[in-house]
């Protein structure tokens, strides 16, 4: 949907692209305005306190939102890589603590029905478990054993809140799908992999790894060869992808696009050369906001407010000169130099950047020079 803006529902347009990152509550909508004519803020606020969409942990153990019809169908199939990825970071001080075990009591303790902060429900369990810590107990609860949502308002359009924290379960209204009987084919891989490609293939194995944090998911892809098409990459590597799926000529001209922090479109790959010089490659993990330029990022963008850089955004990304406007400016900083027509394209897409993110009140954007 970067090539051309989709006539799309916000929640449909959650769906095809997996979900969004969306560890930084206000980016997802910058990513569905670059790529739905028309959207509006609302619409995907009342999605998320509607409980049709939500925010979790999934994909790589980052928040993102999500579909509720998604996480109640994909959650139990990252249940083992989430518990995973908390231990990789927290094994020694868990190393005494019984996940089942920590798991039933973060339950007993939600079963009133009380959203709670991650310390709130760490502390509620640590006279149990004293010797890990509030944080090591925190996280594994919410991010590894327990299905949980981070609940609005946080993700609202405009609306800064804490998180709070609840069970799927109790927020959506039912427990999360079980994983099938294993037969080795992992049918909900599959569809993970069906999903994937159809956002963003052709794509090789190790994208999908990349992407979902999951091992490859080779009994997935093994059982799906023969409904998909291969191709080989510049360096030989084989590419996945759906037989229906579109595959614009090489010379079809890409728009300027404006991408918020963390967008799948570049994180979402293990080989983001397609997108991204390997030079530029660490704005990617470091949430700089990036603009495309004939489908490849050329710059990074930010937004200067009456007080200076806005809050929450990823460091680094803006002038960096401390310029103050008297209203809110979208700034772009060049990662190579512009022609003409590049950079009278990107301040236009720019300006309307900045009309959607100050509610009209502003159309103000301006173009740097090459970093």
């Amino acid at each position: 949907m970067l090539l051309e803006r989709a006539e799309l529902p916000p929640l449909d347009a959650v769906s095809h692209l997996c979900g969004l990152q969306a560890q930084e509550p206000q980016e997802p909508f910058a990513g569905l305005w670059s790529r739905l004519r028309g959207f509006q803020p609302d619409a995907l606020s009342d999605l998320l306190t509607g409980r049709q969409v939500v925010r979790t942990h999934l994909m790589r153990r980052t928040v993102h939102l999500v579909t509720a019809a998604d996480v109640l169908a994909w959650r139990a199939r990252h249940n083992a890589m989430l518990r995973q990825r908390v231990l990789g970071v927290y094994r020694r001080e868990l190393a005494g603590v019984d996940l089942d075990e920590l798991a039933a009591a973060g339950r007993e303790v939600l079963a009133d029905g009380e959203p709670r902060s991650m310390a709130q429900l760490a502390r509620a369990v640590a006279d149990r478990w004293p010797e890990p810590g509030t944080r090591p107990l925190g996280e594994m609860l919410v991010a590894g054993v327990l299905p949980m949502v981070q609940l609005p308002p946080r993700g609202v359009w405009r609306q800064k809140a804490g998180v709070r924290n609840a069970l799927v379960s109790s927020w959506v209204g039912r427990e999360i799908d079980p994983l099938p009987t294993e037969d080795g084919s992992d049918p909900v891989g599959q569809e993970l992999v069906r999903r994937y490609l159809a956002a963003y293939g052709p794509a090789a194995t190790a994208d999908v790894r990349a992407w979902s944090g999951l091992a490859g998911l080779p009994g997935a892809v093994a059982a799906l060869r023969g409904e998909l098409v291969t191709f080989r990459d510049e360096r030989g590597r084989e590419l996945l992808d759906l037989p229906d799926a579109p595959r614009p000529d090489p010379e079809t001209p890409a728009p300027v696009r404006f991408l918020p922090a963390f967008d799948n479109a570049i994180l979402g790959y293990d080989d983001r050369t397609r997108i991204i010089d390997d030079t530029d490659r660490g704005l990617s993990v470091a949430g700089a906001r990036v603009v495309l330029v004939d489908g490849r990022v050329a710059a990074t963008w930010d937004v200067e407010t009456e007080a200076g850089t806005e809050a929450g955004t990823a460091a680094g990304t803006g002038s960096g000169k401390g310029a103050r406007e008297s209203k809110d400016t979208v700034v772009v900083t060049p990662l190579r130099a512009f022609s003409r027509s590049e950079r009278a394209e990107v301040a236009e897409e720019g300006e309307q950047l900045a009309v959607f993110l100050s509610d009209g009140e502003s159309a103000r954007v301006r173009v740097g020079r090459e970093v």
